[in-house]
């Protein structure tokens, strides 16, 4: 999933919908940017920001790496979910003894919970349509 490319790591997250491609430049200062934008200006929700550091707080690197993301698709919760696992599957490969940290915490585990198919008969996945007795 992760490749050394140049003097940067690439890694790539998904998340039901949304796709990270994360790319972590090592001696930085600890800046995230995501489609251009700062992490707080793209994520305003803080959960989701501590969601998104968290890897990098685990493994005490936050103020070693500059992280640059081009995410597409999904909500903001899954594209935050995503960048989360690229940011872990990319310190594996810079460090691979992150690796035990990382997935005791359950970074490294890809969410395989996506959306349920509407059935036939019904409004929605589980939704019948209203009954009438009369």
């Amino acid at each position: 999933m992760a490749a050394l490319t140049g003097k940067y790591i690439e890694s790539l997250g998904r998340r039901k919908a949304a796709t990270a491609r994360v790319r972590l430049h090592h001696g930085g200062s600890g800046k995230i940017v995501i489609n251009e934008r700062g992490l707080s200006e793209y994520l305003p929700l803080i959960t989701l920001r501590e969601s998104v550091m968290a890897p990098l707080k685990q493994t005490g690197v936050q103020d070693t790496f500059d992280i640059t993301v081009h995410v597409t698709g999904g909500g903001v919760r899954g594209q935050a979910d995503a960048i989360r696992l690229g940011i872990a599957r990319g310190l594996i490969e810079f460090n691979p003894e992150f690796r035990s940290v990382l997935k005791k915490l359950g970074f490294l585990s890809q969410d395989a919970r996506r959306r349920e198919r509407k059935k036939p008969g019904k409004k929605s996945a589980r939704r019948s349509p209203q009954w009438s007795k009369r």
